[in-house]
């Protein structure tokens, strides 16, 4: 019997820098909130309310959707300011626009919420907390005395 031991290779795990993560769960947090509000495209009504001129209780205006277009870019432009921003900027501006993100993403669940709605709410809100935890717990340097 041959009782050497072949080594084991181990995968190399890169230590990531917060903003990567901070980008990370804002490029999923868009990708979910643009599937959701998708896929709500296909619920009995929905495209003959629009043609109609109304989404849930509003009517679409210009103003309406430059709402729209606005709370979309917001988390958008997250995805790049979390890279970009310096590190003190950053983590409040993640940890504010996260925090106003939460019950935003909890209002469109009010009205007909079917469950493909309530999964990407639940999952979106969660992505939000995670950006509030990187953001709050961003490591601190150690300043020279």
């Amino acid at each position: 019997m041959n009782s050497q031991k072949v080594p084991q290779k181990a995968l190399e795990d890169i230590k990531l820098d917060v903003k990567l993560k901070l980008a990370a769960l804002w490029a999923s947090f868009m990708f979910l909130y643009i599937y959701v509000d998708y896929f709500h495209l296909y619920m009995p009504g929905a495209l003959e309310d629009m043609l109609a001129g109304k989404v849930f209780v509003f009517e679409i205006t210009q103003a309406f959707l430059l709402v729209v277009i606005a709370t979309v870019t917001i988390p958008a432009l997250m995805i790049f300011l979390s890279v970009a921003l310096p590190a003190k900027v950053n983590r409040w501006a993640n940890i504010i626009i996260a925090g106003v993100y939460i019950p935003y993403t909890l209002f469109n669940l009010v009205g007909e919420a079917w469950m493909h709605m309530v999964f990407g709410a639940i999952v979106e809100v969660v992505l939000l907390l995670l950006v509030i935890w990187y953001a709050w717990k961003w490591p601190e340097l150690e300043a020279d005395g």
